[in-house]
């Protein structure tokens, strides 16, 4: 019994109050110059006049959690208002709580997947890997976005339910994937990796020579999930200010130190990632993924800022997850 609550009383602390304490280091304890969100009174007039307009989801939960720390601040928690207001502003505050709530369910859907169907049985190595991946998100936090924290946990999320579906065959698990991705569209558009993370898992070229094409019939719905939603925002949101994408920026990203120095952390980290990969089925599972992937990475080099690593970490997450998941049995698919 008292081993058992030690057990729990370490799992929350490492899987929950660990990440947070880091989470508000990030946003609290660094000062960057990178963003001017923490001066920002209420939500940017960009996020509902350019690109981020058609992320409806975290914009309606700014406005949302802005009134909320506003209302807080002014009424019952009056006492904390000095306080506060010395460290930021209504929205800054709101978009902390937002994406801490968020990231928290991040760490726990983390903690979930690496306890399933794990390649190794210590719970220190678990804990090692769970924390490494937590530190990756946090570093990312120096330019702090209304979407991406939410965007991940839809991501991880997907990443359960595709594990689960592979493992158990339960039709569920990939109706609910579907859905997930539709709604995850609102959110960012990287909803569309949770194809190519399906797709790296079931796709197999030796079946398509066969003529056999289950694996393409099950990504088909997934495509469309994405795609309904994706150009029907684009229709309905007609706002002149806002676009396809932020801006063109390949130059930059192939001139600047700043940028060059992303794109090598992300190469050097994938590429150190996959050689955790002991077995050959992971490391073609990887492959696939990155494969799958390049239609996001050609769009990161285009309208992103490699300096952003944040747009690489659901590829990271995503590689430490292939590297310490048992898929010997996925033979079948290689």
């Amino acid at each position: 019994m008292l081993k058992k609550n030690d057990e729990k009383i370490n799992g929350f602390l490492f899987v929950i109050v660990l990440p947070l304490l880091l989470f508000a280091m990030s946003y609290y304890g660094f000062e960057s110059s990178y963003t001017r969100l923490k001066t920002s009174e209420r939500p940017p007039d960009f996020l509902f006049s350019s690109v981020y307009a058609y992320r409806v989801i975290p914009n309606y939960l700014s406005v949302q959690m802005t009134d909320l720390v506003y209302y807080s601040i002014n009424g019952p928690f009056s006492f904390f208002k000095d306080f506060l207001t010395k460290n930021g502003t209504p929205f800054y505050h709101g978009l902390f709580l937002m994406n801490s709530f968020f990231f928290v369910l991040c760490s726990v859907l983390l903690n979930k997947i690496l306890q399933f169907k794990a390649a190794f049985s210590s719970v220190d190595i678990r804990r090692i890997v769970h924390l490494m991946s937590i530190f990756f998100i946090v570093i990312t936090q120096y330019a702090p976005t209304n979407c991406d924290t939410i965007a991940l946990f839809c991501y991880l999320s997907g990443v359960f339910l595709t594990l689960k579906y592979l493992h158990e065959q339960k039709k569920q698990y990939y109706y609910i994937l579907i859905v997930l991705i539709v709604v995850s569209t609102f959110v960012r558009e990287t909803a569309c990796l949770n194809i190519a993370f399906f797709a790296a898992v079931f796709f197999n070229l030796k079946d398509l020579e066969q003529r056999k094409y289950q694996s393409v019939l099950k990504i088909i719905p997934l495509i469309i999930a994405f795609l309904i939603p994706y150009l029907g925002l684009r229709k309905f949101i007609t706002l002149e200010e806002a676009t396809f994408v932020e801006g063109f920026y390949i130059d930059r990203n192939f001139s600047s130190p700043f940028n060059l120095a992303g794109l090598i952390f992300a190469i050097v980290v994938l590429y150190f990632i996959y050689r955790l990969c002991i077995d050959k089925e992971n490391r073609l599972i990887f492959q696939k993924y990155i494969f799958f992937s390049l239609p996001y990475l050609i769009m990161i080099t285009l309208v992103g800022l490699f300096w952003e690593v944040r747009l690489f970490l659901p590829l990271i997450l995503t590689g430490i997850i292939i590297a310490f998941h048992h898929l010997k049995q996925l033979q079948r698919f290689s």
